[in-house]
């Protein structure tokens, strides 16, 4: 079971995270030196659960190709992974988590990112999760990760943090907090007459983040290195398997 749904503030914590510097980073600098590095072995697979939050209103038209709700994009990515490696090194059990924001449509680009990376994970690890949340070792347009960083212009460097992150994707409900970066919850939508729970799903053929999602609602803050706040708005819950 889920802990009661809490309303977290990211900007009341104390707590250290470990952030690289300069602050900010080129994209294509990040791709470009990754690429350099020679990989053995460069095939991977992610299967987990993740929690999305955004800004749009319950049904997200982004789903279907339609412009999103208020002219912008903002959301953040809770994932866990159950089973996954990339090449020799395994991912089993670990958590990252992706804060977004697009000036319009996630597809006219001119985004921004800040991705948190489990501070469980070994040198390794952190490596392959940053290859693959960058978009590397992918088929272009293959997954979430290389479209999303194909819209990017500015990439704020990885944070390394402890993230607590608990999803139950049939119930819809989820909780995603890594003190002081950002905090959040999700719910089930509710019959706005009988106040019983609405249950929807969206089911997206050939799609590149998830087949079968569970709609629901969401609550987030985030404090930094980007800063904004949802309220009652579009959330998805998800088991993903990606490759």
């Amino acid at each position: 079971m889920l802990r009661p749904p809490l309303n977290p503030n990211p900007e009341e914590s104390t707590m250290n995270v470990q952030v690289a510097t300069p602050a900010t980073i080129d994209l294509a600098t990040i791709k470009s030196r990754q690429r350099e590095a020679e990989m053995v072995d460069t095939n991977w697979t992610i299967h987990g659960r993740e929690f999305v939050n955004c800004n749009c209103s319950y049904g997200c038209p982004c789903q279907f190709n339609g412009l999103p709700t208020h002219r912008h994009c903002q959301a953040v990515m809770g994932m866990e992974i159950e089973q996954g490696h990339h090449g020799v090194t395994k991912l089993d059990g670990l958590r990252f988590v992706g804060i977004f924001r697009w000036p319009g449509a996630i597809h006219n680009g001119h985004g921004e990112a800040a991705v948190v990376v489990d501070e469980r994970a070994t040198e390794a690890q952190r490596g392959a999760l940053l290859r693959i949340i960058s978009g590397q070792d992918t088929e272009p347009g293959a997954t979430i990760f290389d479209v999303f960083a194909s819209t990017l212009e500015r990439l704020h460097d990885p944070i390394f943090a402890p993230i607590d992150f608990q999803v139950d994707v049939a119930g819809r409900k989820a909780r995603l907090v890594v003190p002081g970066v950002t905090g959040g919850r999700g719910e089930p939508i509710l019959n706005p007459v009988t106040g019983a729970s609405h249950r929807v799903r969206i089911d997206m053929v050939d799609g590149f983040e998830y087949s079968l999602a569970e709609i629901g609602r969401g609550w987030t803050k985030t404090a930094e290195p980007i800063r904004f706040e949802l309220a009652d708005s579009y959330a998805q819950f998800a088991e993903i398997h990606l490759c």
